[in-house]
């Protein structure tokens, strides 16, 4: 599983020649200026919440790549009336392809797209493959609704958001990746804008003083699991 990290809380994940994309926000986000969205491949594109720093580059990535939408029901079906193809969630549910499932499940955060439309409830995603797992917290305060991951698949990896203000910060990530029983954190939902600017080294080195990685990657920058 190769995971390229976009900027915020946008990764590609290829899984044996699948590409997969979570919550792109690329264009609105200065920090990625060097992405170029025209060339991102995407046959699926997750998305955790209808928030715009999530979702701002969902429609013209979909509609260049024919990609399928995978969300709650009520993100689904916003995208499905703009004609784009969508396959709708609810918490508890899984999207299953050859190559690859995914779980949505419990995210704690609001959900609302840029012209006020509601966003359904947020979620997160357990993606799973013949050989890796990923936790795909999204948007979310930690909860213990996250002790029921590991009940179902062992994890490889979590991406946890560790801004802090709008998320957990990096002391209740901490917490989350002994509840989902992962050591692997990559860091999202970061530095994008001054209320979540983090001291990188410094919640690396919280995360080692409990015995944990955490993985800040720069925006382009690749990772395999």
């Amino acid at each position: 599983m190769k995971i390229k990290f976009l900027g915020h809380s946008c990764f590609s994940i290829e899984i044996n020649g699948i590409n997969i994309l979570i919550d792109p926000f690329i264009s609105g986000n200065s920090l990625a200026s060097q992405i170029d969205i025209s060339s991102l491949k995407a046959d699926f594109i997750l998305l955790t919440h209808a928030h715009q720093d999530h979702v701002l580059d969902t429609e013209v990535i979909a509609e260049r790549t024919n990609a399928v939408i995978v969300s709650n029901y009520e993100i689904a079906m916003y995208y499905a009336a703009k004609d784009l193809q969508v396959h709708a969630l609810n918490h508890g549910g899984t999207f299953i392809t050859e190559n690859f499932s995914a779980k949505y499940v419990n995210a704690i955060h609001t959900s609302s797209f840029a012209d006020g439309t509601y966003g359904g409830v947020p979620g997160g995603f357990v993606i799973t493959s013949k050989d890796k797992n990923l936790y795909v917290a999204g948007d979310t305060a930690v909860t213990m609704d996250m002790k029921l991951i590991p009940m179902f698949t062992k994890l490889d990896a979590a991406i946890l958001p560790v801004g802090d203000t709008f998320t957990m910060g990096v002391e209740d990530a901490i917490i989350a990746s002994d509840l989902v029983e992962c050591n692997k954190v990559i860091a999202c939902h970061f530095n994008t804008f001054p209320p979540i600017e983090i001291d990188a080294n410094d919640a690396k080195s919280k995360f080692a003083s409990k015995g944990k990685e955490l993985i800040v990657l720069e925006i382009g920058e690749n990772i395999h699991i």
